[in-house]
Order: C-alpha cells, then sequence, then structure tokens
C-alpha cells in the first residue's frame, strides 16, 4: 500500500474557559471538543525519496514547510528514521481560520495516516505525545472519539466515554471575515481588568454542561455552553452578534461562538430543524457559509 485517502475532521468548543496567560506565552484552558462531520479530505502518497510534498488549491493553506501536515510528517521522518517521503493533498471543505480546527484536523490526520503508510505501529498513547508537540488541539484528533475534555493548552485530553453514543446536530454558520487568534488572546489578557472580566468567567462548568448533553436537554445546553473569548472576539468582530441575533430570534437557546471565531454553531433538536435553518440563512446572507453538521 502506497496510497492512502482519509476524512479529516472539524471540531467545536462546546466549552471553552480560558483561565491563565502561561509562562510561555500559551494559555491554560478548559475545553469540551466535539468532533463533526464538516470535514476536509488527505490524500497520503508515499514516495521513495524523503521529500515532503504539499498540494492544496486553497490560497490560505501554505504549502511550504510551515504547514502542519509538513510538520507532522518531518516530525515522525526524524524520530523514527523513516527513509521514505509522502505527498500530502488537502481538499479543503473546512473554514480556515474559523474556529474550528481544521488545520489541526489535517496534522492529526497526518500522524494517523502516515502511521498506517510507513507501518511505523505507533500506539495512540504515542501519536498524541507526537500530536502535543504540533499544536494544542491536535491531539484530540488522535482520539476515535466524539466528546472530549482538553486542558492545560487544550493538549491533555480525557475523553468523555459518558457521551459516546450522543449525536447532535447542528447548523453551523461562518461568516466571510478573517479573525486572528493570538490578537483574540491579547485582547482577552488586557480586558481581565476592565468591564468585560464578569464575561470571560462562566457560572458554570465543564461537569453541568457533560449533565445536560447527557439528558438531551436543549434548555440546559444552551445555559451551560460556554466561551471566554466569545465578547472579546464578538467586540471586535461585530458580524458575529449578528449571525447569534438572527439565530436568537428564531428562539433557538442553544447558541455559542466556537474557538476564536468567527464560526458560530446552534444545537438543533433534528435534521430537519437544522436544514430548514440552513436554507433561511443562505437566503438571509449569501456571504455566510452555512453548514449542516452532526456529531461524528
Amino acid at each position: 500500500m502506497n496510497k492512502l485517502i482519509l476524512n479529516s475532521y472539524a471540531k467545536i468548543n462546546l466549552y471553552l474557559e480560558v483561565i491563565n496567560k502561561r509562562r510561555d506565552n500559551y494559555h491554560n484552558i478548559k475545553t469540551v471538543f466535539e468532533r463533526i462531520s464538516l470535514s476536509d479530505k488527505i490524500v497520503l502518497t508515499s514516495r521513495q525519496d524523503k521529500q515532503i510534498k504539499i498540494i492544496c488549491d486553497h490560497p490560505d493553506v501554505p504549502c511550504d514547510n510551515s504547514n502542519l501536515c509538513s510538520r507532522s510528517a518531518k516530525l515522525l521522518q526524524d524520530n523514527f528514521q523513516v527513509d521514505k517521503g509522502v505527498e500530502i493533498k488537502i481538499v479543503k471543505r473546512i473554514p480556515v481560520g474559523a474556529g474550528l480546527g481544521g488545520g489541526s484536523s489535517n496534522a492529526a490526520f497526518v500522524l494517523l495516516g502516515l502511521n498506517e503508510l510507513w507501518k511505523l505501529n505507533l500506539s495512540q498513547a504515542e501519536l498524541a505525545r507526537l500530536a502535543k508537540k504540533i499544536g494544542s488541539d491536535v491531539a484530540f484528533f488522535i482520539y476515535n472519539i466524539p466528546f472530549a475534555k482538553g486542558t492545560r493548552r487544550g493538549e491533555k485530553i480525557e475523553p468523555l466515554k459518558a457521551l459516546n453514543n450522543l449525536r447532535l446536530w447542528h447548523i453551523l454558520i461562518v461568516p466571510g471575515i478573517k479573525v486572528s487568534t493570538a490578537l483574540i488572546y491579547r485582547k482577552w489578557d488586557a480586558c481581565q481588568n476592565n468591564e468585560l472580566q464578569g464575561l470571560t468567567r462562566s457560572k458554570y462548568n465543564v461537569k453541568i454542561l457533560t449533565l445536560a448533553l447527557q439528558k438531551k436537554d436543549l434548555g440546559l445546553i444552551g445555559k451551560s455552553l460556554f466561551n471566554s473569548l466569545e465578547q472579546v472576539s464578538i467586540k471586535l468582530y461585530p458580524e458575529i452578534r449578528r449571525i447569534k441575533e438572527w439565530l436568537i430570534h428564531r428562539h433557538m437557546q442553544s447558541i455559542l461562538m466556537s474557538g476564536s471565531g468567527p464560526a458560530v454553531f446552534g444545537v438543533v433538536s433534528s435534521r430537519k430543524e437544522a436544514v430548514s435553518l440552513c436554507r433561511q440563512l443562505r437566503r438571509k446572507n449569501r456571504a455566510w457559509r452555512v453548514f449542516v453538521v452532526r456529531t461524528v
């Protein structure tokens, strides 16, 4: 076998509490990841030379060694004396820089795929340790799980096994704006001493959210969803507020921005409801990318 095709899934954050800034300039967080059906396609083709080649026609995806997929392949080459190379073709469907973890997912699935293609026989725990060196969200995608809690930088993963059989439907909206994660975190740091401080702390927690998800109680889920970065991002990018207000006017209770934004999702009761909302949203604003997604 010298070729492998993989679905590289996106994530949303059902809970994201920023705790504090670390000495290494990253932030300690508590988060709940959900893996969703929106995915990129990764095509891995083994090469006899040691070259790592990235192919992607998306203008915002680098095709040099700054790409996280390239870094994943190089990490495996260097750590396990691999004398082969790889061509990595990325077919993008996950919006770039939207808070959906597309780049992190791609990197994780390259680790998973090359472990198979290059017959490295690395365990899940070994792959997760490598994933932590690449990025904060990468480790989550190594685990074949729908929900997990993330702590430290988000790289310490605890599977939420009580939710293994839960499948949720979502409406997912991505406005046509680019958000800088680094800028959002800088603004979060600055706002800890001003009027936004109370809005970046939750009165709920991961345990309450997990119980609400187990019960599939949309009202309680809506109260328990939380993102420390949401108010900061909304202040900088008012389009996020407009999306949330549109959904609120449709009587949705469970709405949140994912990651540092600008993607906004709503938890809905069924695929039928999600499809109906999707049609309305696409008529409302053609600049918004709208998806119907579910837990995978």
